[in-house]
């Protein structure tokens, strides 16, 4: 009995310490030809940058509130919580100064709409991603 606890803990904490090291891949539309930094991609989803080096108009993409991939993403990439992240989208929005991500179901309609735009921008766990996109980062 207590070999069988042994082995159900151990396993529990590998399944754990996976999750915790889940990358979040950086989406763009396959044809999009720009190169994206950390800064660059802070600036878009911090509405201060609204197209990209190449001058395309930016649609700026994100998963629900509640997705572990959106909270890894915040935190990793724009250094903010989700808390953090709403109520400085709420400012911007409320003085009329930029307009939060379209928020996507899951990562599946999240792929599929960078694929479908080529103004597109989104994150995804990186293990989501198909050949239909390009990752330009990861957090």
């Amino acid at each position: 009995m207590m070999r069988i606890f042994l082995k159900t803990t151990s396993l529990l904490a590998l399944l754990l310490s996976f999750s915790s090291v889940a990358e979040v891949a950086v989406i763009v539309n396959s044809n999009n030809a720009d190169n994206l930094d950390a800064k660059t991609i802070k600036r878009i989803y911090l509405g201060k940058s609204k197209s990209f080096p190449s001058g395309t108009k930016v649609q700026m993409l994100s998963l629900p509130d509640s997705s572990s991939t959106t909270s890894d993403f915040r935190e990793k990439a724009l250094g903010k919580s989700n808390s953090q992240y709403k109520s400085y989208w709420s400012k911007l929005a409320f003085t009329g100064k930029g307009t939060p991500p379209k928020e996507m179901a899951n990562d599946n309609a999240m792929v599929d709409a960078v694929k479908a735009d080529p103004g597109a921008i989104g994150f995804v766990d990186s293990g989501s991603v198909t050949g239909d996109v390009k990752v330009v980062a990861t957090f």
